[in-house]
């Protein structure tokens, strides 16, 4: 009995003394992880937006060149812009966040627009967990490239972009991943959300 009373204790005492320590780890590292995440949702406005920076660019720099080029603009609750402006000051493109249930958690980017707010200049993707090697490859060069250069609107002006299997011809399509329709199926959805949203705004 005092064996199994000694057990309990001690297991208690452990158990109280981790749970404080992965407290206190958690809170010494939130602003950090924090940060890191600030610099990494930068860094895809700014590739997205097609913005010079140098590859090895470390975080501090990043910011800089963030604040010096990007201005943040509420469209409305649900949507902001980032408009890159360089030196000149003139409107050069503009992004905006997107995000959704992707087909195993939360999809989450950046797509950018030529300064007509018509025209896909990138895209981005700074969270995903989906498959490897099938619907993982959205954040390849090979499927984010396709964006650049096509209409945030189909032949008749309804918003919307289609990424589908086989050859896209279309000014808005995109071809779709071989073996990840579900997950180019919510990337197109939530997507043509934000876009959605864009084209309303501007009528």
């Amino acid at each position: 009995m005092k064996g199994n009373v000694y057990t309990l204790v001690y297991s208690a005492i452990l158990g109280t003394a981790c749970a404080l320590l992965l407290t206190a780890a958690a809170t010494f590292t939130k602003p950090y992880q924090d940060a890191n995440k600030e610099a990494e949702e930068m860094l895809n406005i700014l590739t997205a937006l097609k913005v010079p920076f140098d590859e090895g660019a470390t975080a501090k720099q990043l910011i800089e060149i963030y604040e010096a080029n990007i201005k943040e603009q509420d469209a409305s609750d649900e949507l902001t812009y980032y408009e890159y402006r360089p030196a000149s000051g003139s409107l050069e493109a503009v992004a905006v966040r997107f995000a959704g249930p992707g087909l195993w958690a939360p999809v989450k980017g950046f797509l950018a627009m030529e300064a007509d707010k018509r025209t896909i200049r990138g895209i981005t993707f700074y969270e995903q967990e989906e498959t490897p090697g099938l619907g993982g490859d959205i954040v390849t060069d090979k499927f984010r490239n396709q964006f650049a250069g096509k209409s945030i609107v189909d032949s008749s002006g309804a918003a919307g972009i289609v990424i589908g299997v086989g050859k896209q011809t279309q000014d808005n399509g995109v071809d779709g991943i071989t073996g990840a329709t579900m997950t180019c199926d919510k990337v197109q959805q939530m997507i043509n959300e934000v876009l959605t949203m864009i084209v309303e705004e501007g009528k």
